[in-house]
């Protein structure tokens, strides 16, 4: 098969060599032809290491496209793609429940600086952690690192201090002013939430 005019037919078993060598090379085609043929494997394979959390399988399967476009190469063989595949998801899931853990963590330890009105009932508690990850991402750069080396990281403030060139006194300051500040948005979407 001439790999420069790679032939995408969408019923034919893909020729993994030829496949893979115009995934390389960005052939748009190709990726088709990989969706179709890969794609709702690779769902049910995540559906299974997640234990049938569709959303985490969906979550993962996106994390794991995203680095098959990225670190794809010549493959000889559908069974070492596809166990390459495999390996590509299966850390994607990985990542992604350490990454929902990390913001659980981090929800827990916020929730401990701010008043007891905001503990979240069990119902709430996904919703708590996507609003508050929504309004960490929304921090200006600077507030969301000292956020993210202090809660995600569990830097010490010693350490971040000294990253930083400043004394551990003015980081604290600092963290004290984000944390009241995500606190105010945090009440606030929480008091939008309940006047629906």
């Amino acid at each position: 098969m001439d790999e420069a005019a790679y032939d995408s037919s969408p019923r034919a078993a893909p020729d993994v060599v030829a496949l893979t060598r115009a995934m390389s090379r960005d052939d748009e085609n190709a990726y088709r032809e990989f969706h179709e043929h890969y794609v709702p494997r690779l769902l049910r394979y995540l559906l299974v290491v997640t234990h049938g959390d569709e959303h985490a399988a969906r979550e993962a399967l996106q994390l794991a496209l995203i680095r098959v476009v990225r670190h794809v190469r010549v493959f000889d063989d559908d069974k070492i793609f596809w166990n390459w595949l495999t390996v590509l998801a299966r850390s994607a899931a990985f990542d992604e429940a350490r990454k929902r853990s990390r913001y659980r963590a981090f929800l827990d330890r916020f929730i401990r600086h701010c008043e007891p009105a905001l503990a979240p009932a069990p119902d709430t508690d996904e919703q708590l952690s996507v609003t508050l990850a929504r309004h960490v991402a929304a921090l200006p750069s600077d507030e969301r690192r000292l956020v993210e080396q202090k809660y995600f990281t569990r830097r010490s403030v010693r350490e971040i201090a000294a990253e930083l060139q400043t004394t551990e006194k003015a980081i604290e300051s600092q963290l004290s002013r984000v944390r009241l500040k995500l606190k105010q948005l945090m009440l606030a979407a929480l008091k939008n939430e309940t006047s629906r």
